[in-house]
């Protein structure tokens, strides 16, 4: 190996050939322990190993460590269409699940009574699910609804993990438009015990407001994945140059 090699650079080589050599399943060395085989002090092998992590070749679950995964499918998605999970992971044969749900009948407070655009008190259901691939969880999400849209009932029987695709084969309300904005986070406590993975790792964080035709908000969204599992893109239009004014 290069002696020019940087400190860093030469960890991250070093950490490569042990996933490498490690069979999928299998469990690393505790942080203490491979710390000081590698020389480094254990925030700086944190930071290392988040970078394997977010290319889904290892899962580190808190209080248990951190174990070698296989490669997966990677679900890419453009993002001018707002379409599902499922719909996303069909196109490339990938089979998912839905993992832990948990439904929620709760009243607006002032924060979502200003995203939805209703009355604060209103009756509004959370649904709250995880989301696996090859039965590991790669997402996290959760949607707000105000009860005239969708309620508890609607789903006892069918529901597949996206709300989405309920309201899309329900015909009702007749949908228009999603905006969203996206963020990199670090993985709160909550999140991270969903995800099985440690707090503060970088999550893909989208909060996603779905418009109906006449212009009310149906749907309030918070959406964590997993980087290593989904690869989001979009195609731009090219823009013409204004001319200034002689």
């Amino acid at each position: 190996m290069a002696d020019n090699i940087h400190p860093y650079q030469r960890l991250q080589i070093e950490l490569a050939d042990l996933i490498e050599k490690t069979a999928p399943g299998d469990r690393l060395p505790s942080e203490p322990l491979l710390a000081q085989q590698m020389g480094v002090s254990r925030a700086t092998l944190r930071e290392a190993m988040r970078a394997f992590e977010g290319q889904g070749l290892i899962r580190r679950r808190q209080g248990i460590g951190t174990f070698v995964v296989g490669r997966t499918s990677v679900i890419e998605s453009g993002l001018e269409v707002l379409q599902s999970i499922e719909t996303s992971a069909d196109s490339i044969n990938l089979k998912i699940s839905m993992g832990d749900l948990r439904i929620h009948q709760i009243k607006a407070d002032s924060d979502l009574a200003k995203e939805l655009g209703v009355d604060e008190g209103s009756p509004l259901v959370r649904v709250e699910r995880v989301i696996l691939g090859d039965n590991r969880p790669v997402a996290y999400l959760i949607d707000i609804l105000p009860e005239n849209i969708l309620t508890a009932a609607d789903l006892d029987e069918g529901f597949n993990g996206s709300v989405l695709d309920l309201l899309l084969q329900r015909g009702s309300p007749n949908l228009l438009k999603s905006y969203t904005e996206i963020n990199a986070v670090a993985a709160s406590s909550e999140v991270s015990r969903a995800l099985e993975i440690q707090r503060g790792d970088v999550m893909e964080k989208f909060i996603g407001w779905l418009y109906a035709q006449d212009g009310q908000v149906v749907d309030y969204s918070i959406s964590y994945f997993l980087p290593g599992y989904f690869r989001f893109h979009v195609v731009r239009r090219v823009g013409s140059v204004v001319k200034s004014q002689k």
